[in-house]
């Protein structure tokens, strides 16, 4: 992985924790809205919509029949609006500031849910407030009845629900509270998405975590977030990433690596070429897959050398599940880089036409971030202090 590290440098100016948190969650949401309108279309398909590559925010694939247009009805996906990536982002965003700790499955239970099932919020894409249960998909409702109708285990809850991005989508929260502690984000969102997912699924989240963690350590690099991935990800999501990893280190363009990044990782992706048409293979269990969101994702940041247009603007244009996709490589660009990374105007844009404050979650994450921490260095003193009597000479 040299030749990636050496590829991209670290910004000349480090920013600070709450400027890596405000840029990540912007740059997830951001990257949420630029990817909506196109999911689940080809790239040469969104060309053809389009009249070119998709450069900025456009509206409603099926324009002013969205209300009814099929397969996406009665969602507006577009012009601006974030999808349920941002949501689910935002709801784990809300347990972090009750809980002020460390997250487990327990807290997805006790918290997470009851925040989709009682608590009416406005809903971008239904131009309404509604609980956030009527929005999300069916991988995601599995929490509300695995948890609050089935009295799962909420560390077993997920086994059973079928295998996507679905737990992964949502946890740059868990990176930023863990910043620059990659092993701990992962071991962290294991454990939350237990709850939601299984198989190779809930990896994905791990690994996504671990990799928002690294990319807040100073002097991270679009290099050194892959080599702390493949560090820790285990089976078919790791060979995913080194696939994809060693493909995108040969461009610096999404032009031209659009069809190769397909191509590396298709092997390990159970959905199949039609991605509105998965295989009968799709979103099972297994050690040798991994979902393509993740790699993907990965793979943008290092065509696009970390910097937000370039990087998220190809997630945009790879297709499939652009949203999720741009999600995830928007969340770690911010994470490197800052606020400042981020497009300004499409920050506005976003924010006014979803009708979120965006800056607002990132606030109260950085004040819990801070308190966990703060937490974290009490517990490990207290443990420092217990194993020197321990070992004390005697």
């Amino acid at each position: 992985m040299t030749t990636m590290t050496q590829r991209t440098e670290a910004p000349p100016c480090e920013p600070l924790l709450s400027d890596r948190i405000a840029g990540s969650l912007l740059g997830a949401a951001v990257g949420d809205a630029l990817g909506g309108p196109v999911e689940g279309y080809a790239p040469e398909q969104i060309t053809e919509r389009h009249g070119g590559r998709v450069r900025g925010i456009v509206g409603p694939w099926n324009g002013d029949h969205w209300r009814t247009a099929r397969p996406l009805a009665p969602f507006h996906k577009g012009d601006g609006h974030v999808t349920d990536d941002t949501l689910m982002t935002h709801a784990l965003i809300r347990v972090y500031t009750a809980v002020r700790d460390h997250l487990d499955a327990y807290d997805v239970a006790g918290h997470l849910v009851p925040d989709l099932m009682t608590t009416p919020r406005w809903i971008p894409e239904l131009e309404a407030d509604a609980l956030p249960l009527h929005r999300i998909f069916l991988a995601e409702k599995w929490l509300v009845a695995r948890l609050h109708y089935g009295h799962v285990d909420p560390r077993e809850a997920g086994t059973g629900n079928i295998v996507n991005c679905g737990a992964a989508m949502y946890m740059a929260p868990v990176g930023l509270v863990n910043a620059a502690d990659p092993r701990g984000a992962y071991a962290e969102a294991l454990d939350i998405a237990g709850a939601h997912q299984s198989s190779y699924g809930r990896e994905a989240a791990g690994v996504f975590a671990a990799a928002v963690a690294a990319a807040c350590a100073p002097g991270a690099t679009a290099g050194s977030v892959i080599e702390a991935c493949l560090d820790l990800a285990k089976d078919g999501t790791r060979a995913a990433i080194e696939a994809v990893a060693e493909v995108a280190a040969g461009h610096r363009d999404f032009e031209t690596a659009l069809a190769p990044l397909r191509a590396a990782v298709a092997p390990f992706d159970t959905v199949g070429p039609d991605y509105r048409a998965p295989s009968l293979g799709a979103r099972r269990p297994s050690r040798l897959h991994a979902i393509e969101e993740l790699p993907i994702a990965l793979g943008m940041l290092l065509v696009g050398e970390a910097d937000y247009r370039r990087t998220v603007l190809g997630s945009v244009n790879y297709g499939r599940d652009c949203d999720s996709i741009a999600t995830m490589s928007g969340a770690l660009v911010g994470a490197l880089r800052g606020e400042a990374a981020v497009p300004a105007e499409w920050v506005k844009q976003v924010a006014d036409a979803s009708r979120l404050d965006l800056h607002a979650p990132a606030t109260a994450l950085t004040e819990v971030a801070e308190e966990v921490f703060a937490e974290d260095m009490r517990r490990h003193h207290a443990r420092t202090s217990a194993f020197a009597a321990l070992t004390a000479a005697r």
